[in-house]
């Protein structure tokens, strides 16, 4: 029999291309007519920001190997030229589609529902009055035209925000005779306008866009010259922060010092109004050094997530999803001691079916415990007005031990967490930024009690951050325990995070960079040897990415033995399945609903003794290698057992999964025959309602 080589390109699907068909799948939620109206529209503007990110750190990291000559081909065999390329094409074709969807689907139907984007050409004589004193009361006092000249060179463009480029005829009071200006919006001015019932005489749910009015009387801003044109735009740039951990002695300062500089990094795209002529995207084009691929022209709105603001501000309970009362565990909804039912037994919660406010009663308890003496916590997203911070801080003023580590690097929260780092140290908390040159990614919280003549560590494991408003809208699962080696274990995770000194030996927990990967492999490698030996032996896994490579080879290794691989993949997936004799046993999947999908749990059916397990870590070499996680067992046979039949929901969806072809692109799963609709998430819902 011929040896596979497992390492062939056309193995592999590009993580790049694998996230633009993620946005797709999204953008099919739009579309979806099962969903309700305005859930639909948040769903259109979360593919806008979700494009921002992949410009903001994807694109920007391939345009800077580009830029630097570099010619090493990805897994996928695709250098990064080709690959920005191939990228470019099929954004370009996605934001069509966006806007497609805004124009002749989205307005339309809100239309109906009385909530309606007002055009300037459908402005009525009592609107255009009160909206030109809103210009003059309102907007021109902030804003600050740019004419351009030797003596007023380009301005400095801020990254996403709202701009305006303004063509120009005749001279001013000084007798020049620029032809062009610029107008940038503040980011404090709101991107829609509600317009008042009584004295626009209009419907309750009117808006008008801010480019729409600044539009209108751009004249206004240039007083004595005539306005030719007007054209928004947007510039995305490169987001990602460098800090070299080798070099500095103080990580806060010098993420406070980095921060700034994510604003005016180098440029990668730019969205401009479609009506906006050739010659002026070319100008800006070349301004911005960019490429003519790199231009993206808009049929509405240059940056959709602001439309996000009404799916809040409409108060229509019928257009969005039914609200519900998330689950209280049963081991917790007689009793308020949280020790008390720890000792008990192991409690699970999977958020947001069951309620997230155990976890904050467990800080809160332990704040007030006089016998608790210690509590150790990972933050890593938590948000800037934290409930759990608020319990940290009364815990530390309490005069207990409180050690926290904080990981400031947390793309795109780094500015709140200096903040909530600064008020933990002024409450006199221990305070850590974890390892150089590995970001923190754990979510792990110990509280060390008093009992009797003993001590005994309790310890919350989550695959989700400690964010109360997230935990409402991400599935996530959080274990607490009280069992003595898992809390030895993540003692000894939290003394390697604060202290120096080799690594110890975890006795339950699995943690990378030193024993994840190995560890998964080992397992993967134990089902293909069942499947060898005629044993039972099946693989199932939920995680948000699968992109490290070695994994996907023994992932292929293990199916050409015969092992079933069910997996769901959520976002990026560079495995394809049904290769012929290569994945003709894996299936992937991806479930896109009102929840995203964040769990991470790996099943292995270990010859009939079946093994559980949650992590906060992705099978993505960053998670192995480049941060701290820590993957835990479910220990507890009746919770395994719950854990396995709501992974199966997942495989059993019909209505809202993906099916992942070996081609790279995703088929939608639909009911078929006699099999009634069926939703994972839907049925999770469920379930809470039949357990009140």
């Amino acid at each position: 029999m011929d040896v596979i080589d497992l390492k062939q390109p056309e193995f592999y699907i590009g993580r790049e291309l694998s996230l633009v068909e993620f946005n797709r799948r999204v953008l099919a939620q739009a579309m979806d007519e099962s969903n309700p109206l305005l859930e639909r529209l948040r769903f259109l503007c979360i593919t806008s920001t979700n494009l921002d990110e992949l410009f903001e750190i994807r694109v920007s990291g391939l345009k800077q190997k580009a830029a630097h000559g570099s010619k090493q081909r990805g897994p996928d065999n695709m250098t990064p030229q080709e690959m920005l390329r191939e990228i470019s094409t099929r954004c370009h074709e996605l934001v069509d589609e966006q806007y497609r969807v805004l124009n002749e689907v989205m307005i339309p139907l809100l239309k109906e529902q009385q909530i309606r984007f007002i055009r300037r050409t459908e402005w009525t004589q009592r609107q255009e009055t009160w909206l030109r004193d809103y210009f003059e009361q309102q907007l021109l006092p902030v804003l600050s035209p740019m004419g351009l000249d030797p003596a007023h060179p380009f301005p400095r463009i801020l990254n996403k925000s709202l701009n305006f480029i303004v063509s120009l005829q005749g001279k001013d009071a000084f007798g020049r005779s620029s032809d062009l200006a610029v107008v940038q919006a503040p980011r404090a001015l709101p991107r829609l306008i509600k317009l008042p019932e009584t004295e626009c005489k209009c419907g309750p749910y009117d808006y008008v866009f801010l480019s729409s009015v600044i539009h209108a009387y751009s004249a206004d801003l240039f007083p004595g010259m005539k306005v030719t044109g007007c054209y928004q735009f947007r510039l995305t740039r490169n987001s990602d922060l460098f800090v070299d951990e080798e070099e500095i002695d103080d990580l806060l300062r010098a993420m406070e010092g980095e921060l700034p500089s994510r604003r005016y990094g180098d440029a990668v795209r730019v969205e401009v109004a479609d009506n906006c002529p050739d010659d002026m995207a070319e100008r800006l084009m070349a301004i911005f050094k960019l490429d003519p691929e790199d231009i993206y022209q808009v049929n509405g709105p240059v940056n959709l997530n602001r439309l996000a603001m009404i799916c809040d501000a409409v108060d229509r309970p019928d257009l969005k999803f039914a609200s519900f009362t998330p689950n209280m565990p049963p081991q917790l909804s007689h009793s308020t001691d949280l020790f008390k039912a720890i000792r008990k037994q192991d409690i699970l919660m999977h958020h947001p079916f069951d309620s997230f406010a155990p976890v904050v009663d467990f800080l809160r308890q332990a704040a007030q415990d006089p016998d608790v003496l210690a509590i150790k916590m990972t933050l890593y997203r938590t948000g800037p007005e934290s409930v759990l911070v608020d319990a940290l801080v009364n815990a530390a003023r309490a005069g207990k031990e409180v050690t926290v580590v904080i990981e400031l690097r947390a793309r795109f929260d780094e500015e709140a967490n200096i903040a909530l780092a600064t008020r933990l140290q002024e409450a006199g908390a221990h305070v850590m930024y974890g390892i150089v040159g590995h970001k923190t990614h754990a979510k792990m919280t110990l509280v060390v009690r008093r009992e009797g003549d003993k001590l005994r560590n309790y310890v919350h494991l989550g695959t989700g951050n400690y964010h109360a408003r997230t935990a409402r809208l991400y599935t996530d699962y959080g274990l607490f325990t009280c069992d003595r080696q898992v809390g030895d274990d993540v003692r000894n995770v939290f003394l390697q995070l604060t202290s120096l000194g080799k690594v110890p030996k975890l006795h339950r927990l699995l943690q990378s960079p030193f024993t994840l990967h190995e560890g998964l492999i080992d397992k993967i490698r134990r089902e293909k040897s069942n499947a060898e030996q005629g044993k039972p032996a099946r693989i199932m896994a939920k995680f948000n990415s699968l992109v490290e490579k070695q994994i996907i080879q023994e992932l292929y290794a293990a199916s050409m033995a015969g092992v079933e691989i069910k997996l769901v993949v959520r976002g990026m997936c560079c495995l394809r399945p049904g290769i012929a004799g290569v994945s003709d046993n894996i299936q992937v999947r991806s479930i896109v609903g009102r929840f995203l999908e964040h769990t991470r749990v790996f099943y292995f059916e270990n010859g009939g003794k079946p093994e559980v397990y949650c992590s906060s870590a992705d099978w993505m070499d960053r998670n192995f290698f480049r941060r701290v996680e820590v993957a835990f067992p479910i220990l507890d046979n009746k919770l395994r057992k719950r854990m396995v039949t709501e992974l199966g929901y997942y495989f059993m969806d019909n209505t809202q999964a993906w099916a992942l072809q070996s081609d790279g692109s995703y088929q939608r799963v639909t009911p078929r025959g006699k099999h009634t609709p069926f939703a994972a998430q839907l049925e999770l819902l469920h379930a809470i309602t039949e357990s009140a």
